[in-house]
C-alpha cells in the first residue's frame, strides 16, 4: 500500500481523532484499513475530524453528547458505544450521555433512545469491568 501525502487538514483531523478515540483505537483502524477504504479513511478523518471536531465554538465534551445523541436517533449501535467510549476523553460524563439520551426519547422517539440506553448501560458495565482489570 502506497503512502499518500497528507495536508494540513488531515494532520489536524488526526490528531483530533487520536486524542478522541484514543491512540489505540486508532491505531487498530489504520492497521486495517485497505486500499479499498483509503480515499474514506481520508474524507472522515479530514471532514469529522478537523472540519467539525477540531472547530473551537464548542467543546469536545458538548460535541460528544452531540454525536452520541445523533449516533442514537440513527441506530448506529456501534458508532454509539464507539463514543461512549471516547467520553473518556471528551469529559463528558455518564450524566452527560444520559441527558443526550432523554433529548432523544423526546426528539427522535423512545424507541431510539430505550436502545441507546441498553447500548450505553451495557458499554459502561464493559468499560468498568476494564477499568477493573487495570
Amino acid at each position: 500500500m502506497s503512502k499518500p501525502q497528507h495536508g494540513d487538514r488531515y494532520v489536524e483531523g488526526m490528531a483530533t481523532r487520536r486524542s478522541v478515540l484514543g491512540d489505540a483505537h486508532v491505531d487498530r483502524a489504520e492497521v486495517a484499513k485497505t486500499e479499498f477504504d483509503i480515499p474514506f479513511q481520508e474524507l472522515i478523518t479530514e471532514a469529522a475530524w478537523s472540519h467539525v471536531w477540531s472547530r473551537p465554538n464548542i467543546t469536545k465534551r458538548e460535541r460528544s453528547m452531540i454525536t452520541i445523541a445523533l449516533l442514537a436517533a440513527l441506530k448506529q449501535d456501534e458508532e454509539v458505544a464507539m463514543h461512549i467510549r471516547a467520553s473518556v476523553n471528551t469529559g463528558a460524563t455518564r450524566d452527560d450521555i444520559r441527558e443526550a439520551l432523554l433529548h432523544v426519547a423526546i426528539y427522535a422517539g423512545v424507541p431510539a433512545a430505550n436502545h441507546a440506553m441498553k447500548i450505553a448501560r451495557k458499554t459502561f458495565d464493559e468499560m468498568d469491568a476494564q477499568a477493573g482489570k487495570s
